[in-house]
């Protein structure tokens, strides 16, 4: 589905806008995927409303303390939609609604998305994460054709979620600085209207973070505006970047920590605020830190030894090593010669660099509104330890290829 022509509508009457929308596409079938909780919110009344327009509702609410889009929650999803599931409708926030995602791109058929709380950025997004083998991975599948945001369910939303939605935003700081940092040092493509796009919603959710924090409906919808901004900021770059970096990584690797010891999930927004603090604290470190010691530190930094990143790869993430392996292959097979040049980019453009630094916040800053929108503010508040939290600082960078500010401060060897 083309971001340009996708319908989103935030309001107090946005189910009669489904509705209205609905009627004007002609659908008369559909099927409907929540959970127990999301069903009680929303579902039942979404099948009712739907019912009584003579329409057909196969709802499919998927059990359990905790659903989480893996192989059998997938698999059995697409089982139950049957051979004919007509336009998928995706009750709930993030896992929900990428489970719908996965499927309806399967099942090669259109989906809407009707939110049950602003907890997460991936509404509007054309990519699902999924977990295969307990690693997390993004799939291309397809954006929502529309987005119908009953602002009163939004409201109504618990607490955490709504905190969860406001930390996912707070995310955007570090993540346009990474994806900045690697234009200037990698040549990656950057779009600097979709940056802007991405800040504007930022911004206005920072702006509006009291009446956030106190479910007021213009807060919650400034909030759900820039979840669903950056899924089409997302869209329009054709990847995560304005919206994803270095504290995304972090996330990623605790979830898939959690999963590995089946230990019981975090909500995505709450690892990344979490994540924002800690990767915060690094752009501080480069912020401060002179020319002359920058020189000194790239004389004599050396090329990682490929062998042994792999083998500290595979001692990471034992559960799937080979594609996190692939996924490394550039700085793995970087040869002297490019590892030189990479050198001599840092040092060229480190006036830049800091520049960059400066772009984000202090960690005490986005502690403060964290700790106002009463999120947790360590690993330890979400059942991890110290040692988690180093090990993600340490480890994370692999998920993905992307050059963060993690990775150049391995290369200045500033943190283990």
């Amino acid at each position: 589905m083309n971001t340009n022509t996708m319908i989103y509508h935030c309001s107090e009457n946005a189910l009669a806008e489904a509705i209205a929308f609905c009627q004007q596409k002609n659908y008369r079938r559909f099927s409907l995927v929540c959970d127990t909780n999301t069903s009680a919110a929303l579902g039942e009344r979404i099948g009712q409303l739907f019912n009584a327009q003579g329409w057909a509702v196969n709802s499919i609410i998927l059990g359990g303390k905790e659903v989480i889009a893996d192989e059998r929650t997938l698999e059995e999803t697409l089982d139950r939609s049957g051979n004919d599931p007509g336009v998928f409708l995706a009750v709930g926030s993030g896992t929900l609604t990428d489970i719908t995602r996965y499927c309806s791109h399967k099942k090669e058929t259109a989906f809407i998305s009707l939110p049950t709380a602003p907890s997460v950025d991936g509404f509007a997004s054309s990519i699902a994460p999924i977990v295969i083998k307990g690693y997390k991975q993004s799939v291309p599948c397809q954006a929502p054709m529309a987005i119908f945001a009953d602002l009163q369910t939004l409201c109504q939303s618990p607490k955490p979620m709504i905190a969860a939605g406001f930390g996912d935003m707070l995310g955007k700081y570090t993540a346009l600085a990474d994806w900045r940092l690697a234009h200037i040092i990698m040549g990656e493509s950057f779009q600097e209207l979709i940056a802007a796009r991405m800040e504007q919603a930022l911004h206005a959710c920072v702006e509006n973070c009291d009446e956030i924090h106190r479910a007021d409906a213009q807060g919650i919808r400034r909030l759900m505006d820039g979840l669903v901004e950056s899924g089409i900021c997302m869209a329009l770059a054709g990847n995560s970047r304005p919206a994803s970096g270095s504290e995304h990584h972090l996330s990623h690797y605790w979830e898939m920590l959690l999963l590995q010891q089946k230990r019981p999930a975090v909500l995505h927004g709450v690892k990344v605020g979490i994540g924002t603090i800690l990767m915060a604290r690094r752009w501080e470190q480069l912020r401060g830190l002179p020319l002359f010691e920058v020189k000194r530190r790239l004389a004599s930094a050396h090329i990682p030894d490929a062998q042994t990143e792999k083998e500290a790869i595979a001692a990471a993430f034992p559960f799937n090593p080979e594609a996190i392996i692939a996924g490394q292959s550039v700085y793995l097979s970087m040869s002297e010669t490019g590892f030189a040049e990479l050198k001599e980019s840092l040092l060229q453009n480190w006036r830049k660099i800091t520049k960059i630094a400066a772009s984000v916040p202090v960690s005490e800053r986005i502690f403060t509104l964290l700790q106002d929108a009463s999120a947790p503010l360590s690993v330890a508040e979400i059942g991890l330890g110290d040692q988690d939290e180093k090990n993600a600082l340490r480890y994370a960078h692999y998920l993905r290829s992307q050059f963060t500010v993690s990775k150049l401060g391995r290369i200045l060897n500033l943190w283990e």
